[in-house]
């Protein structure tokens, strides 16, 4: 235990030493295991949050996406415009509610403590993710950064009805055209886990590889980028 809390703390010490100014953070898979916004992709469709044909529709092309038949921003996209017609606050309410029953016992608590902590020197964070932005905002109620700060698969709400004309979907090198419409400078730091991270990552001065898939991990090892390993075993209960 004594030395999991070193590594911790030395991770934490070793990005806030940087002074970074501007830091962006990957969620699913980042900031805690699993990814949010499949899981609640699954959790809604069994809970009848969508209509049945809606359902039908996602599950059969989940499968022709997880089959390499649609590309992964288009399906990240359609994840959030497959709600057109609901109102938002009661897919917020569902976001909130999965969240908090399934995924917050997930986070890594030395990636909360380091946003705490980039947050108490000034720094300003950002998270950006393909998931759909309802379960973002739900995530980063419990990290501390504000709606303002989230970049996520988003589309257009009129009088409170979710539209079917997206925003952005913030995937592979739609992250950085994300961060570059929304933020004036290059991100000083940047975390990611995952193959749609690279270009985020390649567009700070300080790239941290976290909890890497292995085709990201070897990425890293080629270009020398620092990766960080959450303890899976050691999360919040």
């Amino acid at each position: 235990m004594a030395n999991l809390e070193a590594k911790q703390t030395e991770f934490i010490a070793s990005v806030v030493r940087l002074g970074p100014r501007i830091a962006t953070f990957d969620c699913d898979g980042t900031l805690w295991s699993g990814d949010a916004g499949e899981g609640f992709f699954w959790w809604e469709l069994e809970r009848g949050l969508v209509r049945p044909e809606i359902a039908r529709w996602g599950r059969a092309r989940y499968a022709d996406y997880k089959a390499g038949l649609v590309a992964e921003d288009l399906m990240c996209g359609e994840m959030v415009t497959m709600h057109a017609g609901l109102r938002e606050d009661e897919v917020q309410r569902a976001c909130d509610e999965y969240f908090a029953a399934g995924v917050e016992a997930n986070v890594f608590p030395e990636m909360r403590e380091l946003v705490r902590r980039l947050a108490e020197t000034g720094c300003d964070v950002w998270a950006v993710s393909s998931s759909n932005v309802w379960i973002i905002r739900s995530a980063m109620q419990t990290f501390g950064i504000p709606r303002n700060r989230i970049l996520a698969a988003e589309c257009a709400v009129d009088d409170g009805v979710i539209t079917n004309r997206l925003i952005r979907v913030p995937s592979g090198p739609g992250k950085v055209e994300a961060i570059e419409a929304a933020i004036p400078a290059k991100p000083d730091c940047a975390f990611g886990n995952a193959i749609w991270d690279r270009e985020m990552l390649a567009l700070a001065k300080y790239p941290f590889v976290i909890n890497p898939f292995p085709n990201l991990l070897e990425i890293a090892v080629e270009k020398g980028w620092p990766v960080y390993q959450p303890d899976l075993n050691h999360r919040e209960r």
